[in-house]
Formats: structure tokens, C-alpha cells, sequence
């Protein structure tokens, strides 16, 4: 199914947008934060010592990534969601005049 050059636009557009906003949220900001500095820290004197360093510097930059891709999902799950109700809350969409016929019969019928 090819999609509408206008609705991937406009869903491309949406998430850059969410992305933008996600780069500014408070909690994100201070966990990359975290991840610069453990990644400065690693780099500062290169030798033995540090490599306890990276491991830390790894674990914070995959709970970033983490914690970025669990606010992506689930900001997608919202947008999901409105779009599935905004779409079957309009009534253009629908054909009004098919009638769904019972599947039993009634009684004099």
C-alpha cells in the first residue's frame, strides 16, 4: 500500500517535531548529561585505569538511547491512537446509507 505523498509529509513532519521536543525535555537532557561527562572522563587519560570508565560510559549511553526510544513509542502510540479515533469519528468516511442487517431474524420477519 503506497501511502499519499501529503500523509507521509505530514507524519515525517510530526516526528521531527516530537524528536525536537524530545531533545529538550528536561529528564532526557540531564541523562545526556550524564552520558557526556562519563564520556569525557573515559577519554581524559587514556590508558588501563580507565576502561571501568567506558563500561560506565556505555551503560549511560544505552539507557539514553533507551529512554529516548521509549518516549518515541510511546508519543507514537498516542498519535496512533488520536488518528485511528479522529478518523472513525468522521462521518464522510463512512457510507451512511449501507445498513448492517441482523443476523437473526426477528420475530414476523
Amino acid at each position: 500500500m503506497n501511502l499519499p505523498s501529503w500523509f507521509r509529509e505530514a507524519i515525517q513532519g510530526r516526528l521531527d517535531d516530537v524528536a525536537a521536543r524530545i531533545q529538550h525535555h528536561p529528564e532526557l537532557k540531564r541523562i545526556r548529561a550524564e552520558e557526556s561527562k562519563a564520556f569525557q572522563v573515559l577519554f581524559a587519560g587514556m590508558d588501563v585505569q580507565h576502561m571501568p570508565g567506558f563500561a560506565e560510559w556505555e551503560d549511560r549511553h544505552h539507557y539514553s538511547q533507551a529512554a529516548m526510544n521509549e518516549r518515541l513509542y510511546l508519543q507514537g502510540m498516542e498519535d496512533g491512537i488520536q488518528l485511528a479515533v479522529a478518523l472513525l469519528s468522521h462521518s464522510d468516511l463512512f457510507d451512511d446509507t449501507t445498513s448492517v442487517k441482523s443476523e437473526h431474524n426477528e420475530p414476523g420477519t
